[in-house]
């Protein structure tokens, strides 16, 4: 979504330098060969490729549509782009806190070109109602084409909320495709067989807001319990789920599996919404640049090599070394003990940089792209790699330098604005119409999310004799992010172990198993018993978020398996079960 921002902040301010659309390019080559099933069938389609020009894409759409001899309409929702809104809070004292650090926008140190506000429900809806047949959406919340299409089909309005955050649910479960049937799933092994071409989830929404999940078309994976209580976990933030039409609190949220493939969801409670939405800033390009080197580490001493690489490095670097804004020596990955293979002992050293100094990464008037042989001395890449025939052995330098040479990044700055400062809209395509969407008149403000260790914690030593393993031989979880926060849950398969779940996983003992990953922020938990299931959300852990993090993991998605590798001690009468 950033990058199609900025490409439309530069059409905007000169059209020569943009390139492509602003909008999904994939997308009429997905939709193209469904348009005639669509008319044929009667499906409707509501979907958020739109981006940053839904209006475009629409249009597109029409257009096909038209060369087919179809007769499908067409709309489109607008009103998320909102940058001049921003600007005007910003004149009248609006700190705009970010999200994850809670800074002030002017303590950010970039200037925002670009702001996309997340839009909900009710435009698509409406669109629906008139008749639309296909809807374009931009930056709308993930779960709204889903909430949207349950709003047209029921006929529900604003005062539904418990209707509204059940459907909130069911879509940000099935948003993400096959990742609610099978797909990043900690108990994959079980689903080995036809795992090519995993069978996309559907949910049937209910007028009661009660959804039943299973399985469409593909012959791998499954919807089951696990599965769907693993994509639950992904991307929450604690026991409410924020959105701007409704407030999912889902503390009693169950899941129950009915069926083969058929899994019901119950338990999820309605509240207003808040007098917000969430908005992503967008910084001008060409204000940061990125590169990163890697070594390769090869045999026994690895810390050792690394340390040694590292020291020279930075001497090399010494009389610049204050122009970098992150500098990081990051070790990825182990040298297995004994191994048969070169490869198994090798460990990747990677040096990451980050300036608003485009000289020292070769860039701004500097060589790159130019090849290593026109370098001159204070560039990154030569204080990398000048240090290679004083290396320490089994040492040698990726040779492809291609990240090595700097590429400018975006700064993302995600806040919060009022939702009366914008006004949705939406627009049909075939007749022009214009309709504004009123925004919500009952809200709610609220505070921090609740955050609490488990009540009546059993003593671990009642579960009986233990083996000391990993996490996840008997528990099973999913990580994501939330712009700069990684939240990570961790769930069990039956009653027993939830006790000794809730009971081992405090705060204290979670900290412990991050291990030097521990930032030191604030980690806020929960608890989900109608799933098994204890929440952690991490503050500030990403590093900005997935568009400049400095980590390998910038989308928070393999936190989780790092903590179910990490040992602890597991009663025995779980493991007789078998391990997930």
């Amino acid at each position: 979504m950033a990058m199609h921002g900025i490409n439309k902040w530069k059409k905007l301010q000169n059209p020569d330098e943009a390139s492509g659309p602003c909008y999904d390019p994939y997308f009429l080559g997905t939709v193209g060969p469904a348009l005639p099933l669509l008319q044929e069938k009667g499906i409707k389609l509501a979907v958020n490729a739109g981006a940053s020009e839904p209006g475009v894409l629409a249009a597109e759409i029409a257009e096909r549509v038209k060369s087919l001899g179809l007769t499908l309409k067409v709309a489109y929702i607008e009103g998320d782009e909102c940058i001049d809104q921003i600007n005007e809070l910003r004149k009248k004292g609006d700190p705009l806190r970010n999200l994850d650090t809670g800074k002030a926008l002017d303590e950010w140190g970039f200037e925002p070109v670009y702001a996309q506000c997340y839009l909900g429900s009710f435009g698509i809806a409406e669109a629906l109602k008139r008749g639309a047949d296909i809807v374009i959406a931009g930056r709308v919340a993930d779960a709204a084409p889903i909430v949207g299409a349950a709003i047209w089909w029921h006929g529900w309005d604003r005062s539904n909320l418990d209707q509204l955050a059940g459907a909130l649910m069911a879509g940000h479960i099935i948003e993400c495709s096959a990742y609610a049937t099978g797909g990043y799933y900690a108990g994959f092994k079980d689903l080995m067989d036809n795992c090519e071409n995993l069978g996309f989830p559907i949910a049937a929404i209910e007028a009661s807001g009660e959804t039943e999940f299973t399985k469409g078309a593909g012959p791998g994976g499954e919807m089951s319990v696990g599965t769907a209580t693993s994509q639950l976990l992904y991307e929450i933030q604690g026991p409410y789920y924020f959105n701007s039409d409704v407030v999912a609190d889902i503390e009693g949220l169950k899941m129950t599996q009915v069926g083969k493939d058929l899994v019901r969801m119950t338990g999820v409670k309605g509240l207003p919404p808040p007098p917000t939405t969430k908005v992503g800033l967008t910084s001008e390009p060409g204000k940061l640049w990125q590169a990163e080197f890697h070594f390769f580490l090869v045999g026994i001493d690895i810390e050792e090599k690394a340390e040694w690489t590292e020291r020279q490095i930075r001497y090399a670097m010494r009389d610049h070394i204050h122009k970098f804004t992150c500098l990081k020596f990051q070790l990825v990955g182990s040298a297995k003990p004994d191994a048969d293979n070169q490869n198994a002992a090798t460990v990747d050293f990677r040096v990451f940089a980050q300036t608003r100094d485009p000289s020292i990464v070769g860039a701004g008037g500097g060589p790159a792209g130019a090849g290593l042989g026109t370098m001159t001395t204070d560039t990154f890449v030569r204080w990398c790699l000048e240090n290679f025939l004083q290396s320490c052995p089994g040492t040698t330098v990726e040779v492809d330098t291609r990240q090595s040479m700097a590429r400018p990044m975006l700064e993302y700055w995600p806040t919060l604005m009022p939702q009366d400062a914008f006004q949705e809209r939406t627009i049909l395509q075939w007749s022009g119409e214009r309709i504004d969407i009123p925004g919500p008149t009952e809200t709610k403000v609220y505070g921090p999310q609740k955050s609490y260790e488990t009540a009546n914690p059993v003593d671990l030593s009642s579960f009986g004799p233990t083996t000391r393993g990993p996490l996840g031989w008997v528990v099973l979880g999913r990580s994501g992010d939330k712009a700069s926060d990684a939240d990570t849950g961790f769930f069990v398969r039956h009653d027993d172990e939830w006790d000794w779940l809730r009971s081992l996983l405090s705060t204290e003992t979670f900290i412990k198993l991050l291990g030097k990953e521990y930032t030191g922020n604030r980690i806020d938990r929960c608890e989900l018993p109608g799933v098994k299931a204890v929440h952690f959300l991490l503050k500030d852990h990403l590093d900005r978020g997935s568009i400049t993090s400095s980590s390998m993991d910038p989308f928070g998605k393999n936190l989780c398996e790092y903590i179910r590798g990490r040992y602890v001690d597991i009663p025995n009468k779980f493991l007789e079960r078998g391990r997930v």
